[in-house]
């Protein structure tokens, strides 16, 4: 019998990759959401590509209410997401912005929705914001613009009216740069030591839906990474220990959290 049941909205990325792994070792039932399958999963939603948010959130929606049935879930992990720069006057805008909205605000839209009808009370839902979007970003307004929507979804999912179930909880986090395959790939020459690695999220969303130290609804929470060098080891290699900083952010003062 599954330990517990979490839906993984972007299964098969990076980071949901992950998450679907992490779960299952931990013997839970896990259901990835994406535009192709995880075999890792348990089961899975293929989403079909469209320039239509209404088809593709009703498909969807359809396609995980015949997945569980009255089942309801323990967590419901949106990290589906991806990047784009490029300022106001670039060629690529238009089509950055569209990019964007689809792979984060559609996704994140979605899941709160799926939250609102299979979420079990006293259950978590997780966004993906970005700590760059906290302030301006000229030079990627499309990413900025879209991460910060997700960022007002999450602290409005946090109000009484919102649809969420009795008891759950809404939270983003919004990481610097996670460490992932394609980030490496991309920044060949960037300090890996200050990108959080995918584990820690993973773990860190397990502690929150099993109940440790998880943040009050509507929680924005940072993630930020840093490294202290501890010994020299014969080699002259220095050994380094991971510091890993979650802040939490609550922007709106006039809301309840």
């Amino acid at each position: 019998m599954a330990a517990g049941k979490v839906l993984v909205y972007g299964g098969r990325g990076a980071l949901g990759s992950q998450c679907v792994r992490y779960f299952k070792s931990k013997n839970w039932w896990v259901a990835s959401i994406d535009l192709a399958e995880n075999a890792d999963a348990s089961a899975n939603v293929v989403v079909r590509a469209t320039d239509s948010f209404p088809e593709q959130a009703e498909q969807v929606t359809a396609e995980v209410g015949k997945l569980l049935g009255e089942e309801k879930v323990d967590a419901i992990l949106c990290v589906a997401g991806g990047w784009a720069g490029g300022s106001a006057k670039a060629k690529s805008l238009y089509k950055n912005c569209d990019l964007m909205w689809k792979q984060s605000v559609w996704t994140s839209t979605i899941s709160s929705h799926l939250a609102t009808k299979h979420l079990k009370e006293g259950g978590l839902l997780t966004l993906t914001g970005a700590q760059a979007a906290l302030s301006g970003t000229p030079g990627m307004i499309a990413y900025g613009m879209a991460k910060g929507a997700v960022h007002q979804l999450c602290q409005s999912l946090a109000g009484a009216s919102s649809g969420l179930p009795s008891g759950s909880a809404a939270v983003a986090i919004l990481p610097v740069t996670l460490d992932t395959p394609t980030n490496r790939k991309s920044m060949p020459d960037a300090d890996f030591s200050s990108w959080t690695p995918l584990e820690f999220i993973a773990e860190t969303f397990y502690d929150w839906i099993t109940g440790k130290d998880r943040p009050s609804s509507g929680s924005l929470i940072q993630v930020i990474t840093t490294v202290e060098l501890k010994n020299l080891n014969r080699d002259n290699s220095l050994e380094k220990e991971f510091l890993i900083c979650l802040i939490v952010q609550k922007l709106l003062s006039g809301l309840q959290l």
